[in-house]
């Protein structure tokens, strides 16, 4: 009860201030000089891409926890984190495609932050497809969490892939000492990050919560069919000796 209550608060608080945020970002700053009207998918793009960073985090920070205890809350937990990192990890990519089609003309390019951010997605598909595979709960469990491991390895990559290597994208907004974001425009870019935290949150719990009610449910599934065929086999035993 009490996680279901969190889950409603964390789910109310994000949808107000993504509220706060949408009518600051559309109606409240103004566009850039150089990208315009574009600019706006600041309140979007950084926010999203964090999010995806605070899945594969929660991830990998449960996998560890599981193969240390063993307990089951961990795996349903670290499923939850990779999930939502899948799907965000995915809305990374389509938001920055869409900021990228203006500025750099092109849908697509082949560029160290979306390459890694694409080998991040591929990441977090593999370990949930790891967790659908047939095997025992604690197979798929230590299955899944090495590559989750793999995917937090690879955050990083993304994350200073700007640093790194020549890119397309400009570097770490914050990071820049040239950077012109500021005011009302950087304060409303840091409360969608806020925004998104909170309905992450939300999901987390939720979806921590249907993995331990299916696993409970494949349990007892496969409890009650241990038990008819168990049932079965006298009955087996007797018809065979019954006609010998």
């Amino acid at each position: 009860m009490t996680s279901q209550i969190a889950a409603r608060v964390c789910a109310a608080l994000g949808f107000v201030v993504l509220i706060v945020v949408v009518v600051l970002g559309l109606f409240v700053t103004g566009p850039d000089v150089v990208q315009g009207e574009y600019v706006r998918m600041i309140f979007i793009h950084p926010a999203v891409a964090w999010t995806a960073y605070s899945g594969v985090g929660v991830a990998a920070f449960a996998s560890v926890a599981w193969l240390r205890t063993k307990k089951a809350s961990w795996d349903h937990l670290a499923g939850a984190g990779i999930e939502i990192a899948a799907v965000f990890s995915f809305l990374a990519l389509v938001t920055g495609s869409i900021w990228g089609r203006p500025t750099w003309n092109s849908w697509w390019q082949w560029d160290p932050r979306i390459t890694s951010t694409t080998l991040l997605f591929l990441l977090c598909l593999g370990a949930l497809t790891i967790r659908r595979l047939d095997g025992t709960v604690e197979q798929r469990a230590r299955r899944s969490a090495v590559v989750v491991l793999m995917a937090a390895v690879n955050v990083p990559i993304v994350h200073f892939s700007v640093d790194w290597w020549r890119s397309l994208h400009q570097g770490r907004t914050l990071a820049r000492r040239d950077t012109q974001i500021s005011g009302l425009q950087l304060s409303t870019m840091l409360l969608s990050i806020v925004g998104f935290t909170l309905v992450f949150a939300a999901l987390l719990i939720v979806r921590a919560r249907t993995n331990r009610w299916e696993d409970e449910a494949f349990d007892g599934s496969l409890g009650d069919a241990v038990s008819a065929r168990r049932s079965e086999a006298p009955t087996s035993t007797s018809s065979l000796a019954g006609s010998v």
